[in-house]
């Protein structure tokens, strides 16, 4: 009786991790796929020296789209700020 509720448990245990890799791939898979497409992307504006925000920009995948808000902001003569992405804004 002992042995088949430590085998039950073992089980239980294996289904319960299978789940969450499979969760976890989910969403991997989701953020590479946003990073690569077209449209609208979410950047947390990181400034040395000045206050951090958040902004979006479009490209034709994240980094055309982060490279659009770094030259925009280098522009008005924010040279030490640096988008990062946090995602794509889903319309």
């Amino acid at each position: 009786m002992t042995m088949r509720r430590i085998l039950g448990a073992v089980v239980g245990g294996v289904i319960f991790a299978g789940a969450g890799v499979a969760v976890a791939a989910n969403f991997t898979s989701s953020a590479q796929t946003d990073f690569f497409a077209p449209g609208k992307h979410q950047f947390y504006v990181w400034c040395a020296g000045s206050s951090d925000y958040m902004a979006t920009a479009s490209g034709a995948n994240a980094e055309d789209a982060q490279m659009k808000l770094y030259n925009s902001v280098k522009a008005v003569g924010h040279s030490t700020c640096w988008p990062v992405w946090q995602g794509r804004v889903r319309t």
